[in-house]
């Protein structure tokens, strides 16, 4: 039970925890339920004021039902595979908790995030702005569903866990926001289902490459570098 509740806190799913822990997936799930009810009872969640998800998040992915989740197309192409979302739960009467994620969906998952941020309902706008700016050109977000930032960060995750790839270190700081979630993502990473690796400014490619090769294998994934690839 400690066990499962260390790597509930560190934002995994009842798959990988089953596999880190060498058991059977249905042997995890009741250990993860009853988790989830002891945690309920003992500290309710902080009610979700406001979900936002990035223009363009689903940009050659696949999604399997969920026709309600809002999409949009972006105006940066330079951004495909990548996807913004921000969590604002109720902190107290006149503050929010605000967090920001930034998602690598085409491979390597959480690549950093924001908070948690204490601030008032006044500064929420212009946090909005500078978050999703940054990456989609003044663009506004979609409002979403929390069950669409859930699918969208955590499945991110576990796709890049498959991968061979952790999240960010400061997603621990982080995961809780998300809420429980005890399901497999309707979502399809990769790039037209296949990893796709884009290397960004603080990456090591090398690194990053030969994990690929290591755990899906050569010509089963694709990649764009300013490098030349020594692996």
């Amino acid at each position: 039970m400690d066990q499962v509740r260390r790597l509930r806190a560190e934002g995994r799913s009842p798959k990988e925890i089953a596999r880190l822990l060498g058991l059977r997936p249905a042997a995890v799930a009741p250990i993860v339920r009853t988790l989830a009810r002891e945690e309920a009872a003992a500290a309710p969640e902080p009610a979700v004021t406001g979900c936002w998800v990035s223009r363009g998040w689903n940009t050659r992915l696949t999604v399997s039902g969920h026709e309600d989740w809002p999409t949009g197309p972006s105006n940066n192409p330079g951004a495909e595979g990548l996807a913004c979302v921000v969590v604002a739960r109720r902190h107290k009467p006149q503050r929010l908790t605000v967090c920001g994620y930034l998602v690598d969906v085409f491979c390597l998952g959480v690549k950093n995030t924001i908070g948690p941020r204490i601030m008032n309902d006044r500064e929420l706008p212009g946090f909005l702005e500078m978050f999703f700016n940054s990456i989609h050109l003044g663009q506004p977000p979609l409002d979403a569903p929390l069950d669409l930032a859930q699918h969208l960060v955590l499945g991110a995750v576990d796709h890049a866990r498959a991968l061979g790839f952790e999240p960010h270190a400061d997603f621990r700081a982080t995961a809780a926001q998300l809420g429980a979630w005890q399901e497999t993502s309707a979502i399809t990473f990769g790039r037209d289902g296949v990893p796709n690796y884009i290397s960004g400014p603080d990456d090591n490619p090398n690194a990053i490459m030969r994990t690929l090769r290591k755990t899906v294998g050569d010509g089963n994934f694709h990649f764009t570098t300013g490098i030349s690839p020594d692996w």
